[in-house]
């Protein structure tokens, strides 16, 4: 967990809770009036905090101090828990759903993880993933300037598929939805430079997505955001990125119901 303690530092100086992406959590989610919901890696609580201010009675769990910190900064009325979704300091049906964003795929044990999380939801609740997904990563036109990091961010997905560990942990998958990064995005997560490359040439985006601050390769950084700049100079990104193109979304809402 020390690569989110560095990273948790100013990790909300690009990241931040997107509108479009809050309002889906919300409407998959269907939180319940007066009920308890939790946040599962809510990291700085970005979208703990927005689901708060929405209304909703909500909880966060995350292994990072540093965000946790953050987070307790921003909204110190807010119940935040340090601990690993593995095993869950909760008691069995304390809660009527849960999200997890962009979470899962950093997890030890995932598998372990969605039992855990089955365990402290009460019965008829909804568990809401948003992730990737590993055939989703490989049509990131990232991967044409970053091979090697993208190769270690994708390599947890290759190792699970989220729908069968969630059946496997009991849950009844609901449906799914394919998201598709939108030009008004304000949460800079891997893909957000999809139709904007000139965000990968700021530091500060790099310094908030886990697959360039834990890139196998600094060089490889170096380089490819140095391709990235000479290419948006003479119009070759626009070949490249169209070459990438594909209709299977960037992201996916996983809704599963206990």
């Amino acid at each position: 967990m020390a690569l989110y303690d560095q990273i948790g530092i100013g990790y909300d100086t690009t990241r931040r809770a997107d509108p479009y992406l809050l309002s889906r959590l919300l409407h998959f989610l269907r939180p319940v009036s007066e009920h308890w919901h939790l946040d599962v890696g809510c990291g700085t609580a970005n979208y703990t905090i927005a689901m708060r201010e929405a209304g909703v009675r909500i909880a966060g769990i995350d292994l990072s101090s540093a965000m946790l910190s953050r987070a307790h900064a921003k909204c110190p009325p807010l119940p935040l828990h340090r601990g690993r979704a593995e095993a869950l300091p909760f008691k069995a049906g304390a809660f009527a759903g849960a999200i997890c964003t962009f979470v899962h795929h950093h997890m030890d044990d995932p598998a372990g993880a969605f039992r855990e999380v089955r365990r402290v939801l009460a019965p008829g609740s909804r568990f809401v993933i948003l992730n990737g997904t590993l055939e989703q990563l490989q049509h990131y036109w990232v991967t044409e300037y970053f091979p090697k990091a993208t190769q270690k961010a994708a390599a947890p997905y290759a190792r699970f598929e989220t729908d069968n560990w969630l059946r496997a942990a009991g849950f009844t998958i609901e449906q799914t939805e394919l998201y598709e990064v939108r030009d008004d995005l304000k949460d800079w997560f891997l893909y957000c430079g999809k139709n904007k490359p000139e965000l990968y040439l700021d530091p500060e985006v790099r310094s908030g997505i886990s697959s360039f601050a834990n890139a196998p390769d600094a060089d490889e950084i170096t380089r490819g955001v140095a391709r990235i700049e000479e290419d948006i100079r003479t119009g070759r990104i626009t070949e490249v990125m169209r070459s990438y193109e594909w209709n299977g979304g960037d992201y996916m809402f996983t809704v599963a119901s206990r």
